[in-house]
């Protein structure tokens, strides 16, 4: 930077912000708390290294991953990001199950009304639709009862202590 303003990092370091200074591009001085976290998790020492290893093409993602990991390590110093991420996988993961109970439920409601098609296998007593009227539970179509396990199978605590549902 250079200028009138020092960068964050050198702002909060109490030094001299050089032209060369490998922060001020990613963190301002308008953004102090940017860097501050990011100094608190890693240290500016190890964040200058790892800056200074990666092409210049790559920095500011980097340094938005740091800055994401260090919000995170804040929130959770145990899981840091991972606990985020193992969270959302897991919600992923029961809205597919809900999606599914869902699909199913509209396959029910629509084999109800809709026509028996004819196969060409017949029942004891040369009914052709025989087959296809029976060959499902009565577990499946009636489907009211079922989504309820179902649902209340979803029902999990999450990884922060809460229940999901």
């Amino acid at each position: 930077m250079g200028g009138n303003s020092p960068c964050a990092s050198c702002k909060l370091l109490r030094r001299r912000c050089t032209k060369d200074c490998i922060f001020a591009p990613y963190f301002p001085s308008d953004d102090p708390h940017k860097f501050a976290i990011v100094h608190k998790v890693f240290g500016a020492s190890n964040v200058s290294k790892m800056l200074q290893e990666l092409p210049v093409h790559q920095r500011a993602d980097a340094v938005s991953s740091l800055v994401y990991e260090a919000n995170a390590r804040v929130r959770d110093p145990v899981y840091g990001c991972v606990g985020a991420i193992s969270y959302l996988q897991n919600q992923v993961s029961q809205l597919q199950m809900q999606l599914a109970v869902a699909q199913a439920e509209i396959l029910c409601i629509q084999m109800q009304h809709e026509p028996v098609m004819p196969t060409s296998q017949t029942g004891l007593d040369g009914d052709k639709s025989f087959l296809l009227q029976n060959s499902l539970p009565d577990q499946y179509l009636n489907y009211g009862s079922s989504s309820n396990a179902i649902h209340d199978s979803l029902k999990r605590e999450s990884i922060f202590g809460d229940m999901i549902s």
